[in-house]
């Protein structure tokens, strides 16, 4: 009766841990945009591994069309990154004329920058480095797209992939945007920065849960293996560093256009030279990408002011005014 009732207790408590993982990563969409393009199911092999993505394509798509490639985060897949988005980067390639991408990890996660990080894709030193090279030859091959014109964003592990990215292959791009991701301290770091300058924008939470803002133990439930990270602003300054600037950034906020939510983006911006940085706090905002249309619920607050679309593209391709800023 005891060993009955002992693996009674097991299976709830492993439905309720299901059912909150599932909680953290599927958020509830409060509306749709009208798109016209469509998405593209892809399936390749890299470094003898079958490997996915979806593509999302504009109807009417110039040549030389740019690519944002945008990361899922931890236990999710590149279908629930979209939909977490509220399908809107899909509505800004339609406006823009770009090309978005949606790629799948291994078992549902990236191979980031944390050494001490459990899950498959960091343990088996997945190249995922090499998968994103690869996506774009096909990308460049198949589409015609413009490969001086590539970007990428992800959210959490996602975002850590961003900016595994960015230190790795400073290069390959023309501009990251990792989201609730801040730097793993030198003690877990497991990649190789190539020191050169980035257009990055950092955009963190000041409520989040998960991916401390002022730096510490990555937490997600009950999993603290990812280990330790540097503060938000420790982040945005070493990439600073890296692009020369000397003094310090320049603050101000953005609209706060829905006063319902939990909170509003300030920003630190260093902008000027030849790279552009920013530091975009959601003050209040927890675990979450910042959405006109994306409710996160457990993950800490919500910021609506603003689709994080609209944000990282218009300052990484520095429209500054479209994206509302000095």
């Amino acid at each position: 009766m005891k060993k009955r009732y002992w693996f009674g207790v097991i299976i709830i408590v492993g439905v309720v841990a299901l059912l909150a993982a599932r909680s953290f990563f599927v958020p509830r969409t409060l509306e749709l945009p009208e798109l016209n393009g469509e998405l593209h199911a892809v399936e390749t092999s890299h470094d003898g591994l079958t490997r996915h993505y979806r593509v999302y394509v504009p109807a009417t798509l110039q040549p030389q069309a740019p690519l944002l490639f945008v990361f899922h985060g931890s236990l999710s897949t590149g279908e629930v990154m979209r939909e977490m988005g509220a399908r809107q980067f899909d509505r800004m390639a339609d406006q823009r004329g770009l090309i978005v991408v949606y790629p799948d990890g291994i078992e549902r996660h990236w191979n980031d920058c944390r050494a001490s990080a459990s899950y498959a894709a960091n343990q088996r030193n997945i190249d995922d480095v090499g998968f994103v090279r690869q996506m774009i030859e096909e990308l460049v091959r198949y589409h015609r797209a413009d490969p001086a014109r590539v970007y990428a964003t992800g959210l959490s592990n996602g975002g850590h992939m961003v900016l595994r990215l960015a230190l790795e292959a400073p290069s390959l791009m023309a501009g990251y945007a990792p989201i609730v991701a801040n730097l793993p301290v030198d003690d877990n770091l497991d990649c190789d920065k190539q020191g050169q300058p980035v257009n990055i924008a950092l955009i963190e939470g000041t409520d989040d849960p998960v991916n401390p803002y002022d730096g510490g133990v990555v937490k997600l439930l009950w999993d603290d293996s990812r280990g330790e990270v540097l503060s938000a602003a420790q982040t945005a300054q070493y990439f600073a560093d890296l692009a020369g600037y000397t003094k310090g950034p320049e603050p101000f906020d953005l609209a706060d256009t829905e006063p319902a939510d939990d909170g509003y983006i300030s920003a630190q911006l260093w902008y000027g030279r030849t790279h552009r940085v920013g530091l975009f706090t959601m003050q209040g905002g927890g675990h979450v990408l910042p959405s006109v249309n994306t409710s996160f619920g457990v993950l800490g607050g919500d910021i609506r002011d603003v689709d994080a679309a609209d944000l990282i593209w218009t300052f990484l391709t520095a429209d500054t005014q479209a994206a509302g800023l000095p």
